[in-house]
């Protein structure tokens, strides 16, 4: 009897497991160091479990400069050393065979791979970001990994360019990438590469563009729209809480002109994208 109720425990302890970590969105094109600094602390302060990007660390496209730029990150992130870093590659970061080499020297990983965390996520991360969609050995890479990710364990999607936003915009989920999501049970897809905050949904899949980290907002702004429509500096928390995903975005309150004291900003109304084209 004891044994039964010791297990019983230890099972409902692993069904309200909860699992909190932090999703950072482009630091470049047009970086602002201070606000990627400010970033950082803010994202340390919350005491994540892990730090996952979605690429455009460096600004990159000059192999001549890319070491020196990678190099220029290294000091920050060692102050952060005790946060594993999972990255996400972008344009900025890989364009050549040199700077995947790069890439893959200064983050630790390959440019696509996937990873199981504390038997709590599973996160497969993938490589468009020379793409304004995924390619077809991408996509069988995603499938199979998703065929072999462990049950019950909920399944997020990385890539940079969030070509999705094109058929969700006119409530489509006919591209194969919405069929595998679906098929698999992926709860959330979280790219970047625009700079603004944005968040859709279809069949009960999240779709997130996260936002600037310290990348340029000049062109949301320019369009005239601001931090209500997404146009913000922060960063995304994640939760997962057996098989809910949580997604809400963080504010720096001090960095972007139309924040007011609230790092929280979930009730947010959705924005409306203001870009669909490559940078």
């Amino acid at each position: 009897m004891l044994r039964l109720l010791a297990l019983l425990m230890v099972t409902a302890g692993c069904a309200f497991a909860e699992l909190r970590f932090a999703i950072l969105g482009d630091r470049t094109g047009g970086a602002d160091a201070v606000v990627y600094e400010q970033v950082w602390r803010e994202v340390a302060s919350e005491h994540p479990a892990f730090v996952i990007n979605v690429g455009d660390t460096i600004e990159g496209l000059h192999d001549e400069r890319a070491e020196a730029e990678w190099g220029a990150l290294r000091p920050l992130w060692a102050r952060y050393a005790a946060l594993p870093k999972y990255f996400t590659p972008g344009n900025h970061d890989v364009w050549t065979p040199l700077s995947a080499k790069l890439y893959e020297r200064e983050t630790g990983h390959p440019t696509f791979y996937s990873f199981t965390f504390r038997e709590l996520v599973h996160i497969t991360v993938l490589n468009n970001g020379r793409d304004n969609t995924l390619s077809d050995a991408q996509l069988r890479f995603l499938e199979e990994d998703l065929k072999a990710a462990p049950a019950g364990v909920p399944r997020m999607v990385f890539f940079h360019v969030p070509f999705w936003i094109l058929p969700l915009t006119f409530r489509s989920g006919a591209f194969e990438l919405h069929r595998i999501a679906k098929q698999y049970g992926v709860a959330a897809v979280v790219s970047g590469h625009g700079h603004q905050f944005l968040k859709m949904e279809r069949d009960g899949i999240q779709y997130l563009e996260a936002g600037s980290s310290g990348a340029s907002l000049q062109r949301g702004f320019s369009s005239g729209q601001g931090a209500a429509e997404g146009w913000f500096y922060g960063w995304t928390l994640c939760t997962v809480q057996g098989s809910e995903v949580k997604l809400a975005w963080r504010a720096l309150a001090t960095a972007t002109p139309g924040i007011g004291a609230s790092r929280r900003t979930e009730s947010l109304p959705a924005p409306k994208p203001a870009h669909t084209v490559r940078k």
